[in-house]
């Protein structure tokens, strides 16, 4: 398949995170500000499409019918439409701070930034997501009206109260452990389409692992809708649904309250789950000893369909039988790799019409010149710059 490989999306992850803790402090507070009302108009479409209908969190009383016969489906449903807003964020590049953890986590463990870069990186986007997050809700849906109608108002004060007054701290803290592990993971099988620096662990790790659009926001959307219809907690997500209910009027939900029982649970399980059980995790498993990972950005080159087949080390493009190479064979012919090589037609790596052969902007972008290296490199050819 036309797609990185595991290790190599791991290794991108990891480059990406060392372009993160590049970024001017300035443009990835800004950055994360306009991810999250992207985040918010995803939260509230289903409500505002349809007036009988659902929200994966939002279930409108207006629907009784279904919120006693067919909850499920009030639930899925929403679940489906909730993911345009982390493609929306994939696409246009915006910072996430639940997708922050995983690349973060991955370039400190893989000796590429210091751990104040990751400090800093976390602490800026998250106050980014916050300050964009009560921009959108005050100002767009707040002052707006957009809840107005009072069986919507009362639905944000009752979803609030079973989302942070109904269940336990720990209940808040373990669903969001699997929040932003699936989000991550959807953030990474993206990142592979084509590099955009942002989103959720699960959804992002895969979508880093795709070569085109489409790939992309299916990788995005199937993990994101997964976590929603679980009804699982993200700390950006709650940033939106507990200030409108206090906006609202919440009779017992007050800004501490939310400080205390929705938004550290939820930040620190999101931590772990998109830095221990997505970033920790893949690091271990394809970057330790394995020596440098090759990522091959060319479109369309056969290189780039071969998988790993797991966490094994470096595989080259052939595989091995009885200690010699197998050829590679294309449209039925057995091409040997050192004349492929050596040969000047450039044809020979190109996968049967696939079209002609293209470097992507992610490889002019994340190539092993700068990314690639670990933080001692680039420390020691600074000096040796600034000594000359």
């Amino acid at each position: 398949m036309d797609a990185f490989t595991p290790q190599q999306t791991t290794e991108l992850v990891s480059r990406i995170g060392t372009k993160k803790a590049q970024m001017r402090l300035d443009k990835l507070f800004w950055n994360s500000f306009m991810a999250s009302p992207l985040l918010g108009f995803g939260y509230r479409s289903p409500l505002s499409q349809i007036t009988t209908t659902i929200h994966p969190t939002l279930v409108i009383n207006t629907a009784p019918w279904y919120q006693e016969n067919a909850p499920g489906l009030i639930r899925m449903l929403g679940a489906i439409i909730f993911p345009v807003g982390l493609v929306m964020i994939v696409l246009t590049g915006a910072d996430l701070f639940t997708s922050n953890v995983m690349f973060m986590t991955v370039a400190f463990l893989h000796r590429r930034i210091s751990i104040i870069d990751l400090a800093k990186n976390w602490v800026v986007s998250y106050l980014g997501n916050l300050a964009g997050m009560l921009f959108y809700m005050a100002l767009i849906t707040g002052y707006g009206g957009v809840f107005e109608a009072a069986a919507y108002r009362q639905e944000t004060i009752d979803f609030a109260t079973l989302k942070t007054m109904t269940p336990q701290w720990h209940q808040i803290f373990l669903r969001g452990i699997g929040a932003n592990w699936l989000v991550c993971l959807a953030g990474m099988v993206i990142k592979n389409v084509g590099y955009r620096p942002c989103i959720d662990s699960i959804a992002v790790f895969i979508s880093i692992s795709s070569r085109e659009i489409v790939s992309k926001i299916i990788a995005i959307w199937w993990p994101t809708a997964t976590f929603v219809a679980c009804g699982m907690d993200h700390v950006v997500a709650n940033m939106y649904f507990m200030p409108i209910a206090i906006w609202n009027s919440h009779p017992q939900l007050t800004v501490g309250v939310y400080i205390w029982k929705s938004m550290i649970p939820a930040a620190i399980g999101n931590i772990i789950g998109g830095g221990l059980f997505v970033a920790a995790a893949y690091w271990y498993l394809y970057l330790t000893g394995t020596g440098s990972v090759d990522i091959d950005f060319n479109i369309g080159s056969l290189d780039t369909a071969m998988e790993a087949g797991g966490p094994l080390g470096n595989m080259g493009s052939t595989s091995r039988q009885g200690g010699k190479q197998r050829p590679e064979v294309i449209d039925g012919k057995a091409i040997d790799s050192d004349d492929a090589q050596g040969s000047s037609d450039s044809s020979a790596h190109q996968l049967p019409h696939s079209g002609s052969g293209m470097t992507s902007a992610i490889g002019k972008e994340l190539d092993g010149q700068l990314y690639a290296k670990s933080r001692s490199q680039r420390v020691d050819e600074e000096k040796a710059v600034g000594a000359t």
